[in-house]
């Protein structure tokens, strides 16, 4: 079993708090050394103008599944042989209500691109066969309920 952590920070400062107007903006610490800094979504909670460079939870949310993904993949095509230059995924999250009516991250559509390079480039079916694969295999698409639909670009 592995275990993974990360640290969120959020401080109140001299800001008003029960009228609703505090920041939402945080940050994540991740273990590697590296913070990235957060806050609610601009769809959710207006950003002011200083904290617009921030990732939000649902953002984080869609590129998770996407990163896992893509690791999978590359490691599946490497182990076939084929050699995978550029992987692009502009994967896009859909907010709506569930099935118990909440709002939650319903689907999230993955979009990868890759450019190949070598001998032999891939067949289109083997690489839909590999990106199934690794959506079976992803850790991330294994724990969520959200759908999760891979197109791939000819």
């Amino acid at each position: 079993m592995s275990e993974y952590s990360a640290t969120i920070k959020w401080s109140r400062g001299d800001q008003g708090f029960t009228d609703n107007s505090y920041s939402r903006g945080h940050e994540w610490h991740f273990d590697g050394g590296l913070t990235v800094p957060a806050s609610a979504s601009p769809d959710i909670v207006p950003l002011p103008m200083s904290v617009a460079e921030n990732v939000d939870p649902e953002e984080a949310f869609v590129a998770s599944i996407s990163s896992c993904h893509m690791l999978f993949f590359l490691s599946l095509a490497a182990k076939r042989g084929i050699v995978v230059d550029e992987y692009k995924d502009v994967a896009i999250g859909l907010m709506a209500k569930d099935s118990d009516g909440r709002i939650a991250m319903t689907r999230v559509v993955l979009r990868p691109d890759c450019l190949y390079s070598g001998e032999s480039l891939p067949e289109p079916e083997l690489i839909a066969k590999l990106h199934h694969r690794a959506h079976d295999l992803c850790f991330i698409a294994n724990s969520i309920k959200t759908e999760v639909i891979t197109e791939i670009t000819a």
